[in-house]
């Protein structure tokens, strides 16, 4: 399966294109928005293309051509405005559907925030975040196309333990970036994950595993 990473310029982004190039079931095409972040890319040898979530839905649609799934990953990071929310978390996850759907790409992964689902569990600091986020998930939902929605708790950037929970409603928690990449990875061809969306945080029950019991 070719799989476009859109953000694969962050965190999340580069642990997963690191896991999927040493797959033996995928490739990987990274989405970037600056001929910089690209060139890092190309001497990895992983294929690139240079495409702004705030471009066309056509020019979003035009680098996921060729691929199999396309992953949700990017943000607009907590240094940009609410306008940039607006811009990159709801209107660039939903003209990344709307890309899917016009070149006939199926699979598709969300990255979302732990309770995004649940408006009184919001944190009140970041409510036009989780507006977006809300709002987003729930044109994946509605879209035609295989989704998977993962709510991962707070970000942190220890190693990975191989082990989480998931479940519809969990008020709190964290998990390692690299567990959440490992977790889209397999969620990738893991028939359970598919027209779901969960909570995710660390756990004490391989990944792999519990993903076979949402």
């Amino acid at each position: 399966m070719n799989v476009l990473v859109v953000g694969a310029n962050g965190k999340i982004g580069k642990q997963l294109v690191h896991l999927l190039r040493g797959s033996s079931e995928h490739t990987v095409k990274a989405m970037v928005r600056k001929e910089e972040q690209a060139e890092a890319f190309a001497k990895l040898g992983v294929e690139v293309s240079v495409t702004s979530l705030e471009d066309r839905v056509e020019d979003i649609a035009q680098a996921a051509r060729g691929c199999h799934a396309i992953v949700f990953t990017a943000g607009s990071g907590r240094h940009t405005g609410f306008d940039k929310t607006l811009l990159i978390d709801l209107d660039g996850a939903v003209k990344t559907v709307e890309a899917a759907e016009m070149v006939g790409i199926k699979r598709f992964i969300m990255v979302s925030a732990i309770q995004a689902h649940k408006r009184e569990s919001w944190n009140e600091k970041m409510v036009p975040y989780y507006v977006a986020k809300y709002y987003a998930d729930k044109i994946l939902e509605q879209s035609e196309l295989t989704y998977t929605i993962i709510r991962p708790g707070r970000l942190v950037d220890e190693p990975g333990i191989g082990k989480i929970t998931t479940a519809e409603n969990i008020k709190g928690g964290s998990i390692p970036r690299e567990d959440l990449a490992k977790t889209i990875l397999h969620s990738l061809t893991e028939e359970n994950t598919f027209y779901r969306s969960f909570d995710l945080i660390t756990g004490d029950i391989p990944l792999a595993d519990a993903l076979k019991l949402i």
